[in-house]
């Protein structure tokens, strides 16, 4: 019964933390973990301890799944240099430097890289939780830093933790191999991954069938590269930047709703519940440390804090001046971002579930039996530096983004209209030609025409930015006055119900119809 109980905990612990961030204008992030910590009071909740394979092949391949998906595959490849040191050279440095800070606290070599490979890579989840408003360059890089990373600091950990057990040997042939197959193998998977996934979409009618194999994917992607030790995360990402290049013109629109609807309700829920179960794990480390060593472990919390955010902003600022120094090239310059901008990445750096699935991973025995060497202290010392970051930097980060004044990026919003109107103009070149293909009555084709003319005038409108033009209003008139007529009719299908002259099966299936009629006037007059 403890499962169904725990079941319930999680989900109201991420309905009142989102709920109590919207109320008080905190990211939810930090409202989650708060009441996650809350909720770790509890005895029965705090000792019941998900295993970290729920949380890296459970939860995380869905996650990365979805960033993937949503995320710009054109500002990945023209930052793609920059992406590249981040989630690698950025996340080794991280890693050594903590080990150096923890070795430096008095932790053994292999335990103190098994903390730095822990805290190195930053949280794709957190990154989007919290770095929505920053301009689409910046989020891009942020969230594809974090998508990648992962497959670096696991090379990392699974290094350190062979080490410490004894069933590594440290040689540069045995840890070039290790990151070739973690890149290569986890690569690789993805673009099987994702050519099956494609094939198979091609071929399946029925959305449901369709949308399974999209549920598939993530996972099957994740253990196919964990059976051959490659990065499961970069399979992971491959396999859905691909599929997001080729989704548009490969799945249908029914299958297409139907993930709309499914996909963010799933995310949100996975996100919110990482958070809490970040808060239960902090309690649970919490009771497992003495004093002594829980002193230690709060003054290792506030230095791998601080040596992670002066290790990111020293990495930034030199990178930057090192590419300039080496890449002189026109196109580069106008790739530069400012001074400021760079200090509001640095503060991006966010740490989360990853963080906390590679350090609940920890062994708990050497070969020789022997407990694993402060064990305890890491998960620990893990659990309060997501905690910091999320609190701390995500508290800080929309106070630094209103200091550094980075200008408002208006590039979707104008390159939305672009394909809009374009799209529409196209659409009415061709319409004749269509309607003779199809022996269309002209009374329609005329019908037709007169409704995308208006769509065009609007879309122009709204590029010029004049909010009072005749064809923006008599668009908002057409869409008030439409979901005026369904909700008229809604109410007249329950009323039918009501009086038992239609059975509950015909106004589900009417109310389907007026429900779809009524997201797609609802959405348009968002976009206008």
């Amino acid at each position: 019964m403890l499962g169904l109980e725990l079941v319930v905990a999680l989900g109201v612990a991420v309905l009142v933390g989102n709920v109590l961030g919207r109320r008080f204008g905190l990211a939810p992030p930090v409202t989650l973990l708060v009441v996650g910590a809350l909720l770790g009071i509890v005895p029965a909740v705090r000792q019941t301890q998900l295993p970290p394979e729920v949380v890296l092949l459970l939860f995380l391949p869905v996650l990365l799944y979805w960033e993937s998906l949503t995320t710009s595959m054109r500002e990945i490849r023209s930052n793609l240099r920059g992406i590249v040191l981040l989630s690698t050279v950025l996340v080794i440095l991280t890693a050594g430097a903590v080990a150096v800070a923890g070795h430096a606290l008095g932790l053994p070599w292999g335990p103190a890289w098994v903390l730095g490979a822990a805290v190195a890579p930053t949280d794709a989840t957190a990154v989007g939780a919290l770095a929505g408003a920053l301009p689409r360059r910046q989020v891009t890089v942020l969230r594809a830093e974090s998508l990648v990373n992962d497959g670096t600091a696991l090379v990392i950990f699974g290094l350190a933790v062979g080490l410490t057990v004894g069933e590594d040997h440290l040689t540069l042939p045995h840890v070039g191999g290790l990151f070739l197959l973690a890149y290569g193998g986890g690569a690789a998977i993805g673009v099987l991954v994702a050519w099956i996934n494609m094939n198979l979409r091609r071929r399946l009618d029925d959305p449901l069938l369709g949308n399974t194999v999209m549920i598939l994917a993530p996972f099957t992607a994740y253990l196919l590269a964990e059976l051959i030790h490659a990065s499961g995360v970069l399979a992971v990402v491959v396999s859905g930047l691909i599929m997001a290049q080729v989704a548009p013109s490969l799945i249908r629109a029914e299958h297409r709703r139907q993930a709309l609807a499914f996909w963010p309700l799933a995310t949100f829920i996975i996100n919110g519940t990482l958070f809490v179960l970040v808060g239960v794990e902090l309690q649970y480390a919490l009771r497992h440390l003495s004093r002594a060593d829980l002193q230690d472990a709060l003054i290792a919390i506030g230095v791998v804090g601080v040596v992670l955010v002066a290790v990111r902003f020293a990495f930034l600022f030199c990178s930057a001046y090192l590419i300039r120094l080496i890449d002189r090239r026109p196109q580069q310059r106008l790739r530069r971002i400012s001074h400021r901008a760079r200090v509001v990445s640095g503060f991006a750096g966010f740490r989360g579930a990853v963080s906390l699935a590679v350090a609940l991973s920890v062994p708990k025995a050497l070969d020789s039996g022997e407990p694993f060497p402060d064990r305890a202290f890491i998960v620990f010392v893990t659990s309060g530096v997501i905690v910091v970051t999320l609190v701390v930097q995500g508290l800080l980060l929309p106070r630094v983004v209103r200091w550094a004044r980075l200008p408002r990026d208006t590039s979707v919003d104008e390159e939305h209209i672009l394909a809009e109107t374009m799209a529409t103009e196209e659409a009415i070149e061709a319409l004749p030609r269509l309607a003779a293909e199809q022996g269309a009555d002209p009374r329609v084709t005329e019908w037709l025409r007169q409704e995308y003319e208006a769509r065009l005038a609007a879309a122009r409108a709204k590029g010029a930015g004049d909010d009072d033009d005749p064809a923006l209003l008599h668009n908002r008139h057409y869409t008030d006055l439409g979901l005026a007529l369904i909700a008229h009719k809604r109410a007249t299908i329950v009323r039918l119900r009501d009086e038992r002259d239609i059975d509950d099966t015909v106004l589900r299936r009417l109310q389907a119809a007026l429900d779809y009629e009524e997201v797609r006037l609802a959405g348009r007059e968002q976009v206008e």
